[in-house]
C-alpha cells in the first residue's frame, strides 16, 4: 500500500473519529449552509485542526510504526496554526481598538445636536464602526426596554474589550449623576484609546522578527525530518526501540517549550478589563 493512500486512509480516520466525538458530545459541526460554510467552521470549532491532527497522527504510527512520533506529530499540527499565525486575530484587535476609538468620538460629536445622551448613542447605531456595530445594534435595541446604565453595562460585557470598559464607565456616570465635561472626557478617553492602537501596531512590528524567527525554525526542522524519513531512513533506525522512542518524546518536549516561550515572545499581554478590577473590588468588600 503507497504512502498517498495511507495518507489519504489516515485523514479520513481523524475525520471520523472527529466527528463521532462531536456527535457523542453534542457539538455541532457544520454550522449552517452556503458559502463560507468551510471558513465558519474552521474557525468556530476548531474541527479541521482536530481532523488534520489525528489523520497525521496515524498516518505516521502506519508510515514509521513510531508512536511518540505519532503523539509529537499530532500536537505540532495542531498548533501550528497558532504558533505560525495568529495575524488575523492580532489585526482585528488592533481594529476593534480603533473602532471604539471613532465610537466615542461619534458618541462625543452626537451630544451637542441630540437632546440627551440616549439620544446620542441612538444617533451613531448607523455609522458605527464594523468592528463593533453589532455590539453597537444591541445597545440601541436594549434601549427600547432597559435603562441606560444597564444598556451600557451589557454593551461592556459583549465589547469586552478593557478601553470600552472605561467608555462605558464615562457615560454610565454622565447617565446617572450630573457631568459637567462629558464631550472633553470623551475627546481624552478617545485620544488615549487611539494611543493604545497606535502602540499595538509598533509592539506589532518590533515582533515580526521574532514571528520570521519562529517560521523559520518550524520550517527547517519539519522540513529536514521528512528529508531523513525520505531519503536516509536508515539515519533514523535508533528511534525505533522503546528507549529511542523515549528519546524522542524527550526532545519534542524540548522543542515543545521553545515553541511555546516563542508564542510567550510573540503575545502581546492585554491590560485587565476595568470592569474586572471593579467586580473583583466589590467582591472583597
Amino acid at each position: 500500500m503507497s504512502a498517498l493512500v495511507l495518507a489519504a486512509l489516515a485523514a479520513l480516520a481523524g475525520a471520523g473519529a472527529v466527528l463521532v466525538l462531536a456527535g457523542a458530545t453534542g457539538r455541532q459541526v457544520f454550522a449552517g449552509t452556503g458559502p463560507g460554510v468551510v471558513q465558519r467552521w474552521v474557525g468556530t470549532t476548531g474541527v479541521a485542526r482536530m481532523a488534520a491532527a489525528t489523520g497525521a497522527a496515524v498516518a505516521v504510527a502506519l508510515l514509521t510504526g513510531w508512536l511518540a512520533g505519532a503523539v509529537l506529530v499530532a500536537g505540532a499540527v495542531f498548533a501550528a496554526p497558532r504558533l505560525l499565525g495568529g495575524r488575523a486575530s492580532r489585526q482585528a484587535s488592533i481594529a476593534r481598538t480603533e473602532a471604539i476609538a471613532s465610537w466615542t468620538e461619534m458618541v462625543r460629536d452626537s451630544i451637542a445636536a441630540a437632546s440627551g445622551l440616549e439620544e446620542a448613542i441612538l444617533a451613531t447605531a448607523p455609522v458605527a464602526p464594523s468592528a463593533i456595530a453589532v455590539e453597537v445594534g444591541l445597545l440601541v435595541r436594549r434601549l427600547e426596554h432597559q435603562s441606560l446604565p444597564d444598556a451600557l453595562a451589557a454593551f461592556g460585557e459583549e465589547v469586552a474589550h478593557p478601553s470600552a470598559d472605561l467608555v462605558v464607565a464615562a457615560l454610565t456616570i454622565a447617565a446617572t449623576m450630573e457631568a459637567s465635561d462629558l464631550t472633553g472626557l470623551l475627546s481624552r478617553l478617545a485620544d488615549a484609546i487611539r494611543g493604545e492602537a497606535r502602540m499595538r501596531i509598533r509592539v506589532e512590528v518590533g515582533r515580526t522578527r521574532v514571528r520570521t524567527a519562529t517560521k523559520v525554525i518550524v520550517g527547517v526542522v519539519a522540513v529536514t525530518i521528512v528529508f531523513l524519513a525520505v531519503v536516509n531512513r536508515e539515519y533514523l533506525a535508533a528511534y525505533d526501540s522503546s528507549g529511542g522512542q523515549l528519546v524522542l518524546l524527550v526532545v519534542g518536549a524540548i522543542f515543545a517549550a521553545g515553541g511555546w516561550l516563542l508564542l510567550r515572545m510573540a503575545e502581546l499581554d492585554i491590560p485587565e478589563r476595568f470592569s474586572a478590577r471593579a467586580s473583583t473590588t466589590e467582591g472583597q468588600r
